[in-house]
């Protein structure tokens, strides 16, 4: 009986350091303390990469720099179900695109940062979901 106890709290000691195990990658996975959102970059560039994916998506671009060389930066946005909700679609960006983006950069100083707004090569400006970018323009709304 003593060792079917033993078991059983051991068994429980594994779960309960498994569950906050997971439950730390999950918050640090969704967290944007790498990102310095009091500071924010434009950068204009082409597109090497638009990856649609979960749980988040990612632009790609190369910039150009006053010798021109080119630095390569990721940018990263939201999971697309958010993006769509914000007028999104996956064949937005292609390779070669020409954009510009407006992000907060990594903290680090490397070269990537969490997205605000793009504007795309057909006009559009979009942001990293709603709420987070530029206002959309009301659909149906009076004219006075």
């Amino acid at each position: 009986m003593i060792g079917a106890a033993r078991t059983k709290v051991c068994c429980l000691a594994i779960l309960t350091v498994a569950v906050l195990a997971a439950t730390t990658i999950a918050m640090a996975h969704h967290s944007f303390a790498m990102f310095d959102q009091t500071k924010q970059v434009t950068l204009t560039g082409n597109v090497t990469v638009f990856e649609w994916t979960n749980p988040h998506a990612y632009i790609e671009i190369d910039v150009p720099d006053e010798n021109g060389t080119s630095k390569h930066w990721s940018v990263e946005l939201g999971s697309p179900s958010i993006l769509m909700q914000s007028g999104w679609k996956y064949k937005d960006l292609k390779h070669g695109d020409r954009v510009t983006v407006k992000i907060s950069p990594l903290r680090d100083g490397k070269p990537g940062g969490l997205l605000i707004q793009v504007t795309l090569p057909d006009g559009r400006v979009l942001g990293n979901g709603p709420g987070r970018g530029p206002a959309q323009p009301a659909t149906g709304a009076s004219k006075q």
